[in-house]
C-alpha cells in the first residue's frame, strides 16, 4: 500500500474499525490524524489499546464532526480522509432517532463540506449492508434497492446520497464503501458475535442470553475490512460517487455462529431466549450476503480471513481481555 508520507484523516478512528484501520495505516508509514469523539473521561477509546510505538506515531485529536468549523480546519491539508465517525448502536436509534441524523447526515455533510473547501484528495465514507434491508435478491449487489429498516440505517442512506452528490454535484472525489457485518478483537457487546464470546467465557454468566437466532449475515474479519479501506483509499481507477460492497460472500445464521463459538470455548451452557435483545419486527433485517466483485475488480481486494479463523482470533482477545479484568478486581479487592 503506497501510502508512506501521505496526510490521512481517520474520524471514528476511536471505533472498532477506526482503530484498526488507524494501526494498519501508521504501519503503512501514512502522517495520521486520529480524530476521537471528545469525553471529560479523557480517554482515546479503542486507540488508547494501540501499542505504544503505533500511538507515538499518530497525532490525535479530541472533537465531534457536528462541529462545521472544527471539522474544516482538521481536514485543510490532508491527502486522504477516511470518514468512519458515526453513531453506529442499531436498538438506541429506536430511542433517538435524531441524534443519528444529526450525527450521521449532518456530521457526514461537514467532513464533505470541510474536503470540498480544503482541496482533499479523497474522501473514503463508511455506510453499511443495513442501507439494503432484508435482501430482496442475494447476494447483493451495490444495485440492490436501498431499505430504510431502522431509523439508524435511514440515516446512512441519507449519508449515502450526500455523498453521492457531492461526487455528482462537486466533482468531490469522494467514494462509499460498504462493509458488511464486521467482528473481531475490540468490538463492543451491542453487537452480536462478542455479545455470545462473552456469555460463554464469563465464569460469573451461566446462561447465554440471545434474541433471534434465525437473521442470515455475511460476517467479514475486521482485518479484511480494514484493508478495503486501505485498497479504496489509494485505488487509481475506482468510480466515484460509487458504493462499493465488502463481505466474504458467506452468510451463516446466529444460531450458526452460538454453536461455532460454543464448540471454541468448549462452553456448554444453555442458550435462552431474551425478548429484550429483539429488534421490532418490521425492522429486522433477515438476510444479508455480500457481492463484493465491484470491490475486488476495481480495487484488487478480497478477504483472507475464513470466519473461523476470524472467530478463533477474536475468542483469543476476549480470553485476555476477561484474565486481565478478573486480574484488576482482583488487586482492587487487595487494596
Amino acid at each position: 500500500m503506497h501510502y508512506s508520507g501521505r496526510k490521512v484523516l481517520v474520524t471514528g478512528a476511536d471505533g472498532f474499525i477506526g482503530s484498526h484501520l488507524t494501526e494498519k495505516l501508521i504501519a503503512c508509514g501514512a502522517e495520521v490524524t486520529a480524530l476521537s469523539l471528545y469525553s471529560s473521561f479523557d480517554n482515546l477509546g479503542w486507540l488508547d489499546d494501540l501499542p505504544d510505538a503505533a500511538r507515538q506515531e499518530m497525532t490525535a485529536i479530541r472533537g465531534d464532526i457536528r462541529d462545521s468549523a472544527f471539522v474544516r480546519r482538521i481536514a485543510k491539508g490532508q491527502d486522504i480522509i477516511f470518514h468512519l465517525a458515526a453513531l453506529i448502536a442499531i436498538p438506541y436509534s429506536y430511542t433517538a432517532p435524531q441524534s443519528y441524523a444529526e450525527t450521521n447526515i449532518l456530521g457526514t455533510l461537514n467532513v464533505l463540506e470541510a474536503a470540498r473547501d480544503g482541496g482533499v484528495g479523497r474522501v473514503v465514507h463508511t455506510s453499511t449492508s443495513e442501507v439494503y434491508g432484508t435482501a430482496l435478491t442475494t447476494p447483493i449487489t451495490e444495485e440492490h434497492p436501498l431499505q430504510g429498516q431502522s431509523p439508524y440505517s435511514a440515516s446512512k442512506v441519507g449519508a449515502d446520497m450526500m455523498a453521492e452528490a457531492f461526487a455528482r454535484s462537486f466533482d468531490l472525489p469522494v467514494t462509499i464503501l460498504r462493509p458488511f457485518n464486521t467482528f473481531g478483537p475490540r468490538q463492543s457487546e451491542r453487537a452480536v458475535i462478542p455479545a455470545i464470546i462473552r456469555q460463554a467465557l464469563d465464569p460469573n454468566c451461566r446462561v447465554i442470553m440471545i434474541g433471534d437466532v434465525t437473521p442470515l449475515r455475511d460476517f467479514t474479519f475486521v482485518e479484511d475490512t480494514a484493508d478495503a479501506f486501505l485498497a479504496l483509499g489509494i485505488a487509481p481507477k475506482i468510480r466515484f460517487g460509487c458504493p462499493y460492497n465488502a463481505g466474504s460472500g458467506k452468510a451463516v445464521t446466529v444460531k450458526d455462529v452460538i454453536d461455532l463459538v460454543l464448540d471454541l470455548t468448549d462452553c456448554d451452557k444453555p442458550v435462552k431466549h431474551d425478548p429484550k435483545r429483539m429488534r421490532p419486527a418490521a425492522s429486522e433485517v433477515r438476510a444479508l450476503l455480500a457481492d463484493s466483485s465491484r470491490l475486488r475488480e476495481h480495487a484488487g481486494w478480497r478477504p483472507a480471513f475464513d470466519f473461523r479463523e476470524g472467530l478463533n482470533q477474536t475468542v483469543a482477545w476476549w480470553r485476555r481481555r476477561l484474565a486481565e479484568k478478573a486480574v484488576r478486581r482482583e488487586k482492587t479487592f487487595m487494596i
